[in-house]
């Protein structure tokens, strides 16, 4: 079997080929200069391995896919995750096209995810990976079951710890190289400069108000803001306030006082994709999160024309419009979709 790894150049796509390597597969190492930035560890990491390795320029692609995606979500008011869209569209599109083109069954990431065959239903599920503190499934839920049938997550059945240690005893450069944090498009996380400079302008400031339209003070910009943030709004109420909403056609944002109103117990979404079956059964009860960093809550699934309604057992807090919202039964991934708001 070939298998074609996607390098970064850390400790996780570095292992995950070595693991690969030590199993018997044909591996080789690929990377996608998406930034305009090259990736010299990512070469460095394949001589180590000492595999053929392939750069691949999609910037433009890149840019298309998921730079523009993320701009406009964030004009019209949302909260966008372009890992999530990255993943679907560009590492297991067109990296995987790329493999498969090239003669490889799989292409490998190092991911903290499984896969697994389900003869039952003859379909590849998604798994938690074992390290639950690193677990990436939130991130892949969007994969349809061609990519996932062609994906390989060595990384799955290991915790961080485990892979350092295998990286430090094989001597691996990276075995200490810290974690990346930040969108790899806005490495030092200040979305707004970036999309005032991606699109060359200024995003106009507006009013803050509350609920019934009173306007409380200015903002800088709807981009600037996010449902539930508190901190970083430059404006005192005589209280902690919260973002409630935001209107981008308006150019207004709705704070409130009031944390709980910032809770709901049923969430929409819409863009749904379902791994584990065609369709859910009305009333699946599954556990769910809408945050990559939250744990997840039980929740009833209710099917709709245009997507799902998750009615949560426990009120959720802040249901961002462009997050994503994933589903759980057991270890294994229901589906998801991406959140349009709260009931």
């Amino acid at each position: 079997m070939k298998v074609m790894t996607a390098l970064s150049g850390g400790v996780d796509s570095s292992v995950a080929a070595y693991l690969l390597i030590k199993a018997g597969y044909e591996v080789s190492g690929a990377t996608l200069h998406l930034t305009g930035e090259r990736q010299p560890d990512a070469q460095k990491s394949a001589e180590f391995l000492d595999i053929p390795f392939y750069e691949f320029e999609e910037k433009e692609a890149f840019k298309k896919l998921v730079i523009e995606d993320f701009a406009v979500c964030y004009e019209r008011g949302e909260t966008p995750n372009p890992c999530v869209v990255c993943n679907l569209f560009v590492k297991f599109g067109i990296l995987l096209d790329k493999a498969l083109e090239s003669g490889c069954d799989y292409l490998a990431t190092g991911h903290y995810a499984k896969t697994q065959w389900d003869a039952g239903s003859s379909r590849t599920l998604l798994l938690r990976g074992k390290d639950r503190a690193k677990d990436q499934t939130y991130m892949l839920y969007r994969l349809n079951q061609h990519q996932l049938s062609h994906s390989m997550f060595p990384l799955g059945d290991l915790t961080k710890p485990e892979i350092r240690e295998i990286a430090e005893t094989i001597g691996l450069f990276s075995a200490n190289k810290p974690d990346s944090q930040d969108i790899c498009f806005v490495p030092d996380g200040d979305y707004a400069v970036f999309l005032e400079n991606y699109r060359g302008k200024t995003y106009p400031a507006g009013d803050f108000i509350d609920e019934t339209g009173k306007v409380l003070g200015r903002h800088q910009g709807v981009i600037r803001y996010t449902v539930g943030q508190r901190k970083g709004l430059g404006i005192a109420l005589g209280a902690p306030a919260f973002v409630l909403s935001k209107n981008a056609p308006d150019n207004t944002v709705v704070l409130s006082t009031q944390e709980e109103k910032l809770f709901t117990k049923r969430i929409v979404a819409d863009r749904v994709n379902w791994i584990a079956c065609d369709v859910p059964p009305e009333g699946l009860k599954v556990t769910a999160k809408t945050r990559y960093s939250q744990k997840e809550a039980e929740a009833i699934l209710h099917l709709t024309e245009s997507g799902v309604v998750a009615e949560f057992k426990e009120a959720q807090r802040a249901a961002t419009p462009g997050q994503a919202m994933v589903f759980y039964d057991g270890e294994v991934v229901v589906g998801g979709g991406t959140i349009i708001g709260g009931e």
